[in-house]
This record gives C-alpha cells, sequence and structure tokens, in this order.
C-alpha cells in the first residue's frame, strides 16, 4: 500500500469519526438522544477505545512509518499539521460535551 493511499483511508476514517462527533454536539443541543446518537456513539467510543488501547496513538501511524510517514503522531493523514497534532486536545473536551449533552436529556426525560 502506498503512504498516500493509507493517508486518504486514515483521512476518510477521521471525517467518519468527526461527523460522529458533530452529530453527537448538534443532536445533544437539540434534545435527540435518540438511535442515531447511540450509533454515533458507539463509533466515537470505539474509536476512542482502539486509540487508548494502543498507547494513545494511532494505530495506523505503525503502517505509515515504514511506508516513509515518519514517526510523528497522526502524521499520515490529509489535515493541516497543527490540527492532527492537537486532534486529541480537540476531541476531549468536545466528548466530554457530547456525554454531558446527552446525560441531560436523558436526565429530562427520566423526570
Amino acid at each position: 500500500m502506498a503512504l498516500g493511499t493509507l493517508k486518504a483511508i486514515h483521512t476518510l476514517i477521521w471525517f467518519s469519526v468527526e461527523s460522529c462527533v458533530v452529530y453527537l454536539l448538534w443532536s445533544g443541543v437539540a434534545g435527540r438522544s435518540d438511535r442515531r446518537a447511540a450509533v454515533a456513539a458507539a463509533v466515537v467510543a470505539g474509536e476512542s477505545l482502539v486509540f487508548l488501547a494502543n498507547g494513545a496513538s494511532c494505530p495506523l501511524t505503525e503502517l505509515a512509518v515504514p511506508l516513509g510517514g515518519g514517526k510523528a503522531p497522526v502524521t499520515n493523514i490529509y489535515l493541516p499539521k497543527w490540527l492532527a497534532h492537537n486532534l486529541p486536545a480537540i476531541h476531549v473536551p468536545l466528548i466530554v460535551a457530547a456525554v454531558l449533552l446527552h446525560a441531560r436529556n436523558r436526565r429530562g426525560r427520566a423526570s
């Protein structure tokens, strides 16, 4: 596999996960804690678990190194370097916000 192909695949995976994060935030604000939100949450949780199980490093980085992708985290993605480098720091507050919004929605239904 060529590095460009790996970067394209990784970028598509990233975009899919980010779409789920955006949906979780939107649906949380809109008060829609439904099945779609549950599926989006499962995708985000799965990606987060894979990331954490790999020592807070994307497992695709290991595939990129022999292809010339370098050893820096998330170098194998088509994003600006500053954004790619800061993805974990950006994601954590967004995921926490989504969890809090949906927890609020579920508490509101239980009342």
